[in-house]
């Protein structure tokens, strides 16, 4: 007869304590931004010691393009069908993510925008924004300009969610959604449709 033995208290409590870093550097991330938000703050938040951070992680800088990762959410709205993809993908933008918490795409990119002074961080927000609109947009498109097509139509939505969440714009937070989704859904399908 196997007798199970559980799992050590040091890896037990190891696991748990990467998890509590992980959400409170997420949380903090996202409400205060990559440069106001500090080693220290994040561990306490956590309830670790700060070195832990560091051991987990290595720094800062990898710690924040661990947890800011944008969703794949987007993968499944781009993969929806065509006609009125321009409208879908925008009512996903403003709609569905228009709270900025901790682990919405919306809160996510701009955390990635407010730190892309960095190169590694703005690489990372390309590479992200190439794999979850450009990669899975451009085969499906008609024309010999698909591809530039589908970037264009990932730097719209990128300005539409800029405007909307990074530099808070209140006049389009202010404005009616239905009016966005239509008029900025019917710019988008433009591309879309070629």
């Amino acid at each position: 007869m196997a007798v199970e033995t559980p799992e050590p208290p040091a890896r037990a409590g190891s696991a748990h304590n990467r998890e509590a870093v992980q959400a409170a550097a997420a949380e903090m991330f996202a409400e205060q931004g990559f440069a106001a938000t500090g080693v220290r703050d994040i561990a306490r938040r956590a309830g670790v010691d700060p070195a832990l951070v560091i051991r987990y992680f290595g720094s800062k800088e990898k710690l924040f393009l661990r947890t800011m990762t944008m969703s794949d959410d987007f993968v499944g709205v781009v993969e929806g069908p065509l006609d009125g993809l321009g409208r879908a993908l925008v009512d996903f933008v403003v709609r569905r993510t228009r709270r900025l918490q901790a682990h919405t795409p919306t809160a996510v990119y701009a955390a990635l925008v407010r730190a892309s002074d960095r190169p590694v961080v703005r690489e990372h927000l390309q590479e992200a924004i190439d794999q979850m609109i450009v990669a899975p947009l451009a085969p499906r498109l008609r024309g010999d300009d698909a591809e530039l097509r589908a970037h264009l139509l990932a730097a719209q939505l990128s300005g539409l969610m800029a405007a909307l969440y990074v530099m808070e714009s209140p006049w389009l937070r202010a404005a009616s959604i239905d009016d966005i989704v239509e008029r900025y859904g019917a710019a988008l399908q433009v591309l879309v449709d070629g």
